[in-house]
């Protein structure tokens, strides 16, 4: 795949740390999936039925391809703001995100579908473009709010496929999890360091990171952030309260 071959010529130094060339608004898209807002989507069934799981699988399937997008955007739109290791880390990860794409279409294969068999929608690349010319919303947003939501919600996934007695992709969804805790602590590192290193960003003036962060996520992410979180996954990855539990929507039962 050309991602992972990307990957690899930069880890071996076949490319230049040079950002001259003019980043696309939007990524090549195959003929399929057919695209649909979110509100058009069709529901995905039972969660233990073959249908379901597999309606699911395509679902993970088409967030990883936006993420191979995604990782290389942020590297080339925003790589020339930060030291030549934050071009490390999102290589790093549109590698992983291509792994896990791979896996997820393979495993769709046996179950008799495949990546593009049912209808997807392009809310990814929605806040990628909300944030291409904020390098610090674009951290904000994407890692740090779009893929930490992954954290919370996989571990429920994997035991509803264990349930389901599909253990194969109960270990995928496993080993996808794992990674993003990486990809979500890339985020966090980074908004960091830019932080403290004035990256300039349209909000200016928050005495820490997380300040900044809420604005950021005020300014540039329409939707909710709302429980459960996994807490523990979250601070592993550099994501503590004090960012995101100020703002997230609180239960009923707390109101």
């Amino acid at each position: 795949m050309t991602a992972r071959k990307v990957a690899r010529d930069w880890r071996l130094g076949r490319l230049d740390f040079r950002f001259d060339d003019y980043m696309p608004d939007a990524p090549g898209r195959p003929a399929r999936p057919e695209l649909l807002p979110p509100n058009r989507m069709p529901r995905r069934g039972k969660a233990g039925s073959l249908r379901g799981r597999i309606a699911l699988l395509h679902a993970l399937a088409h967030i990883e391809f936006a993420a191979i997008d995604l990782a290389f955007d942020v590297a080339g739109r925003f790589g020339g703001q930060f030291p030549r290791a934050f071009v490390d880390d999102w290589m790093r990860v549109g590698a992983d995100e291509a792994m896990h794409f791979a896996i997820l279409d393979r495993r769709l294969r046996q179950l008799g579908s495949r990546y593009g068999a049912l209808p997807a929608h392009a809310g990814l690349w929605e806040a990628a473009s909300e944030t291409a010319h904020d390098a610090m919303a674009r951290l904000a947003v994407v890692p740090m709010v779009l893929e930490a939501r992954g954290l919370d919600v996989t571990p429920p996934m994997v035991e509803r496929f264990r349930a389901a007695g599909d253990e194969p992709s109960a270990r995928i969804l496993q080993r996808i999890y794992e990674d993003e805790i990486n990809h979500v602590g890339f985020g966090a590192k980074w908004f960091d360091w830019g932080f403290r290193n004035d990256v300039e960003t349209s909000c200016q003036g928050e005495e820490s990171p997380a300040n900044l962060w809420v604005s950021l996520i005020s300014r540039h992410f329409r939707g909710p952030i709302k429980p459960p979180f996994n807490d523990s996954a979250r601070r592993q990855a550099g994501l503590t309260r004090d960012f995101y539990g100020a703002v997230a929507i609180q239960p009923a039962s707390a109101l």
